[in-house]
């Protein structure tokens, strides 16, 4: 066979199955050729220039800064949403959480324990965003920072738990206790009862978990809660140059977290933990909560980041 008469074949073969959408197997037996053939065929049409794949990206879609922030970061994954506005974190929350809604609809195996955080509105507008799931047998959602605070506002931790529980056909386990208190004697006593520790015991096994991330000031929600250390204690996070925290445990904008004692007094995974679960998802955005992102991703405390636009660019530029 002449290169023209070999050319000739190629492109009736693209033509086939690009424009007439014929399987390979149709084109094989309509030509008299293999299926081996066909495909041999086919990659050779695009190294000959006969036919051109080209990827058209929607506006609105960001996978470059996607790609980036994985390279940089060294991350599984990453999700950036259009914002039209990077520093109004209530329509931020919205769009985060629906993000986040739908990832999460489209990872979830059987057999799967989530974590899930209290007092983040994103992590409540993901809920709030999320469909009902088709059942998936095992599934688990497990509170994995405390809920108990201000009663006013309770309901928004136990919402979280029992609704994505409720979504997913799931068994929600919570943990009855609040997120901060007075003294590590407390926490200790509060960590020894049975009922708390059928739920901390759960931390290990987490597959996938759900978190915020927090700038160093808390956020309205986690003010009205209660679940907040002293203006004392805010003066000794700053000193020790703060950047944000995770589940209420705080570190420097280089990732490392922070011996202060307040540790002790928080009711929640482990950063050491959370670092280790497969999908470790961190939901945030927007310029307040920079410096907390930054260093989560360089302390390597969640390996998924679902954040906007704006907040991408700036940590792509970052060092």
């Amino acid at each position: 066979m002449t290169y023209s008469d070999e050319i000739r074949v190629i492109a009736r073969v693209a033509r086939l199955y690009y424009e007439r959408h014929m399987s390979q197997v149709e084109i094989a037996s309509q030509l008299g050729l293999s299926q081996a053939t066909v495909s041999r065929l086919l990659n050779r049409a695009q190294k000959e220039g006969i036919i051109r794949i080209i990827v058209t990206i929607p506006n609105g879609v960001h996978t470059n800064l996607e790609e980036e922030l994985v390279e940089k970061f060294d991350l599984q994954d990453a999700i950036v949403v259009d914002s039209y506005d990077c520093d109004n974190e209530e329509a931020l929350q919205r769009e985060l959480g629906t993000a986040a809604a739908y990832y999460l609809e489209n990872i979830i195996r059987q057999n799967e324990v989530i974590g899930l955080s209290s007092w983040s509105g994103t992590l409540l507008a993901m809920v709030e965003a999320m469909n009902v799931a088709p059942r998936k047998d095992g599934i688990k959602v497990v509170q994995i920072l405390g809920g108990v605070g201000n009663f006013a506002v309770e309901t928004h931790a136990t919402h979280l738990t029992s609704r994505l529980a409720q979504l997913l056909k799931a068994e929600a386990i919570y943990l009855p206790v609040s997120g901060v208190v007075t003294t590590k004697a407390a926490r200790d006593i509060l960590l020894a009862d049975e009922f708390v520790q059928q739920t901390v015991k759960l931390f290990n096994q987490i597959t996938i978990a759900l978190v915020g991330i927090g700038a160093v000031e808390p956020s309205p929600l986690l003010k009205k809660s209660g679940n907040i250390f002293s203006p004392l204690d805010m003066k000794l996070l700053y000193k020790h140059h703060a950047a944000g925290d995770i589940l209420l445990r705080f570190f420097d904008d280089k990732g490392r977290l922070l011996k202060t004692g307040l540790e002790n007094r928080v009711i929640s995974m482990e950063l050491e933990q959370l670092s280790q679960v497969r999908k470790a998802i961190g939901v945030a955005g927007g310029s307040r909560k920079f410096q907390g992102i930054l260093g989560a991703l360089r302390g390597r405390w969640i390996n998924i980041l679902i954040t906007d636009r704006c907040t991408a660019l700036q940590l792509i530029k970052s060092h």
